[in-house]
């Protein structure tokens, strides 16, 4: 008897879909162990993920805090702003200082008598100098204009800080040449021949072709009577971590120069500390959260490791540092409290009367040796850094997702197997009842062939 081409064609029987509902039924348990497992530990992760970036946003924010860079930024502040204004950095100090601007520093400029619209330079070269360095130009080809000397001036490599323009005046074209730095010691000279030798300058003596527009010279300044120079217009070194930009001569009352420890930037600082630890509880409600109505729960709830960051982070930020008599000792002496759902509250307005009274008991609570900073630290990094707990948590969860995996792969293979088992088994079920259709329908026949002969005699 010739092989079916089809399972179940000849019977009827639905060998596929027989063999599907069997594998199925197999493997539904299993297959739905791995996915309930799978879902967990990818919520997990999403919650250790969730947890990493709350708990690495408040040890950013409290960096500054704990190592005091956040309370050594100064803010310096000028009586008359339009004379001058200043920057100070982490090395300045508090203080006031009397300054009076006498003089702008300012960049050598000098112009060329009026040279025809459309001359032709054929011979000579310009050499410009500033200090110990110069330049020259040789005239000719590629520089035969006062635009092309003047392009030639601005691209050499070895300029030593001269830049060139031609002003076209109603009188002819002028040559202007302009040191790039300010400052006696960046005047420039110039040394032409040929058709260039009216481009001579020497501004120390005020000999040469060019006019002098202005003369390189350096500020001048006194700062609490003591006299300052420079050949920038921003002064630095004469008060120390302060930078003072100069913009116009003071005039007969000098001007006051405040610096300051900038207290805003400090309350920005704290601010920042108290929204960022305000965050992290929310983020820990939400991963610890029960709805007894749906009966759905927050991926961490019951966690220990969730239990024992909250748990220690209250404890430290609600402790005392410093000396007893102190007026600052807690987070609750510069405003800031616990309220009932655990999160914190700031009072900017104790804080600023905390660092006005106390400046230097406010930086020793978050960082001395015994500070909130110093000890919430190396907490936050035991638990961020690389091997530590939380990375632990998300290498051991990863293992778990590696070993689903492998479950999956064990759970299919053995399913391929029971199918092609299955399908075997019922192609073998089918060929029989196939031949016993067969046969029944040739008995039929013959019993019929039989029954009609016995009638007809």
């Amino acid at each position: 008897m010739a092989s079916l081409s089809s399972p179940g064609i000849g019977s009827g029987l639905d060998v596929n879909g027989l063999v599907s509902q069997l594998v199925t039924a197999a493997k539904t348990p299993q297959q739905n162990q791995i996915d309930t497992r799978r879902n967990q530990v990818g919520a997990e992760l999403s919650a250790i993920g969730s947890l990493t970036s709350a708990l690495s946003a408040l040890q950013d924010s409290l960096t500054g805090l704990s190592n005091g860079s956040a309370f050594t930024k100064f803010l310096a502040t000028a009586s008359s702003p339009d004379h001058f204004s200043a920057v100070a950095d982490s090395t300045a100090s508090a203080g006031t200082y009397s300054v009076d601007v006498e003089q702008l520093a300012t960049a050598e400029k000098a112009s060329s008598a009026a040279f025809a619209s459309g001359t032709t330079l054929s011979s000579g070269s310009l050499t410009i100098g500033v200090g110990s360095q110069s330049l020259t130009i040789p005239v000719g080809s590629g520089t035969n204009t006062l635009a092309q000397l003047a392009g030639a001036i601005n691209r050499s490599a070895q300029n030593p800080g001269v830049t060139a323009a031609v002003v076209h005046a109603s009188d002819g074209d002028h040559i202007v040449l302009t040191s790039t730095k300010t400052g006696a010691a960046n005047a420039f000279t110039v040394s032409g021949t040929g058709d260039v030798a009216g481009l001579s300058y020497d501004p120390a003596t005020g000999t040469g072709g060019l006019t002098a527009v202005t003369h390189a010279q350096d500020a001048k300044l006194s700062v609490d009577g003591f006299e300052v120079t420079s050949a920038s217009n921003a002064v630095q070194g004469a008060i120390q971590g302060v930078t003072i930009n100069l913009t116009t001569v003071t005039g007969d009352t000098p001007d006051t120069l405040t610096v300051a420890t900038d207290n805003d930037s400090i309350q920005s600082a704290i601010q920042s500390f108290v929204d960022n630890y305000n965050k992290l509880v929310g983020t820990t409600k939400t991963l610890t959260s029960y709805d007894s109505g749906s009966g759905k729960s927050g991926a961490l709830l019951g966690d220990s490791t969730m239990l024992g960051i909250t748990s220690r982070l209250s404890r430290v930020l609600g402790s005392q540092v410093g000396a007893t008599g102190d007026a600052v000792r807690s987070l609750a002496d510069i405003g800031i409290k616990f309220e009932v759902d655990g999160s914190l509250s700031f009072d900017s307005d104790k804080l600023s009367g905390a660092l006005a009274a106390s400046p230097d008991q406010v930086k020793n609570l978050f960082g001395n040796a015994s500070g909130l900073g110093q000890n919430l630290s190396p907490m936050l990094e035991g638990y961020l850094q690389t091997g530590g707990i939380l990375d632990g948590r998300t290498d051991s969860l990863n293992q778990s997702n590696k070993s689903l995996d492998d479950q999956q792969s064990q759970l299919d293979a053995r399913m391929d197997q029971l199918t092609t088992m299955y399908t075997a088994q019922f192609t073998k079920l089918d060929q029989l009842l196939t031949s016993l259709n067969s046969t029944s329908s040739f008995l039929t026949q013959q019993l019929s062939n039989v029954s009609t002969s016995s009638s007809s005699k």
